[in-house]
């Protein structure tokens, strides 16, 4: 599997992440041993870079992660979190489904950009880890708390960059124009884009991933999927995380019979389709169980003709230019 380098750092991602969300117990729940498996299938693969949250389930999805990689080398893979909200313990109220996860509600989030909320949390994942580093940290969903984000969590990771606590920085979101400004105004190796560049939605070629590319940064793009309705485009999907509205099934519907004509499944093109822009140094793609990591891989190896993209183009389902295809 081939590797890229984030920005100018010194740190190298595998072209596909594995993302650690579903682990976590997204939605339902992971056996402790199908969440092994999933990690181990995606090390069989070829995986090496890994992506996890103190959101994903409370911790569970570090706890889970940090002791299926314990036992590997560790100069052998990238390790990413990120930091923003806080765990503190708090008396049991139920599940965590209110926030998208089927754990036990025992701890609750506290939103802190903060210097020291920053350097507290990249402490208490590398607990929950149980690991000597972690190579990337990112912001996490920053959205509404833009001033102290750029005011004094940014500064706290440039700062743990040039101690060598971590190895590179950037910000994670579901938007584009925050990350943008991220690539602009600050010195940021990377910055991870979910859901915005991808088969359904190109909001990144504006201006995000010229951003990136005209300074030599990179994206990470996730939610290839859209949440799940490019993988499966049915009446109940999920789309951006919700029931997909009617008319981006359809359009999902009409992307797929385009695909199929080509002899590709579309959940093979959404995997490709990042990768025809050069700030793209690679795709997270979030898996729960082996069968969809191998079923990630094996996409990714899947030859895409170039007259697929071509004929989206040519009936109005992707835009004429802006990627590198």
């Amino acid at each position: 599997m081939r590797w890229s380098t984030l920005g100018r750092s010194a740190v190298d991602i595998t072209e596909l992440s594995f993302g650690a969300a579903g682990v976590g117990n997204l939605y339902t729940p992971v056996e402790p041993e199908a969440a092994a498996a999933a990690i181990d299938a995606a090390w069989d693969t070829g995986i090496r870079s890994f992506d996890t949250a103190p959101h994903y389930g409370l911790g569970l999805s570090e706890r889970r992660l940090g002791k299926a990689l314990r036992t590997r080398p560790r100069d052998a893979y990238t390790l990413s979190t990120k930091v923003g909200r806080l765990l503190e313990a708090c008396e049991t109220r139920g599940d965590d489904l209110a926030h998208g996860f089927a754990v036990t509600a025992d701890h609750r989030r506290v939103w802190d950009f903060s210097a020291d909320g920053v350097r507290r949390s990249i402490e208490e994942s590398l607990v929950r880890l149980g690991l000597d580093r972690i190579d990337i940290v990112y912001l996490h969903d920053p959205d509404d708390h833009e001033e102290a984000a750029f005011r004094h969590g940014y500064p706290a990771l440039e700062q743990l960059r040039a101690e060598g606590v971590v190895g590179a920085i950037g910000a994670g979101m579901n938007q584009t124009a925050m990350l943008t400004r991220f690539l602009r105004d600050t010195d940021v190796d990377a910055v991870l884009c979910a859901g915005r560049y991808s088969l359904l939605d190109q909001s990144a070629l504006e201006e995000l991933l010229p951003e990136a590319a005209a300074r030599g940064k990179s994206v990470v793009v996730g939610g290839v999927f859209n949440s799940g309705l490019l993988a499966d485009p049915r009446p109940g999907a999920r789309y951006d995380y919700t029931a997909a509205p009617d008319g981006i099934l359809q359009r999902a519907l009409r992307l797929k019979a385009v695909a199929e004509r080509h002899g590709v499944p579309l959940r093979a093109a959404a995997l490709h389709y990042p990768f025809g822009h050069p700030a793209v140094a690679g795709v997270l793609v979030g898996a729960r169980s082996a069968d969809e990591v191998r079923d990630a891989a094996e996409l990714l190896g899947h030859s895409v003709p170039t007259e697929l993209w071509d004929e989206l183009r040519a009936e109005g389902l992707l835009p004429k230019d802006g990627d590198a295809r």
